[in-house]
């Protein structure tokens, strides 16, 4: 079985490998950045705009630019199941 924290090599760069959610995994088997991600779309109670989570996380919101590493952190969240997008390009937690 392969560690899914593990870094890997894609196009000669480490990257940190997010698995897959499933049964017996918890916030504690993703990396910092993205287990606060997860938490704040938690605490939020309705689905929440990645410009409300950049603001929460300290990011300046007011440049798109700087939203675009945080876009594709959530994507990869809903892609491997531990967020859902909704429509309107907002996402929450999965149940």
């Amino acid at each position: 079985m392969v560690n899914s924290l593990a870094p890997a090599r894609v196009a000669g760069r480490a990257v940190l490998l997010i698995p897959h959610r499933g049964e017996g995994l918890d916030e504690a088997a993703l990396p910092g950045d993205y287990a606060r991600i997860l938490t704040i779309v938690r605490a939020a109670d309705r689905p929440v705009q990645i410009r409300a989570v950049g603001k929460e996380l300290g990011l300046e919101v007011a440049v798109r630019r700087n939203l675009k590493p945080l876009r594709a952190k959530m994507a990869k969240l809903a892609d491997r199941g531990w967020l859902r997008k909704r429509p309107g390009r907002g996402f929450t937690t999965r149940r």
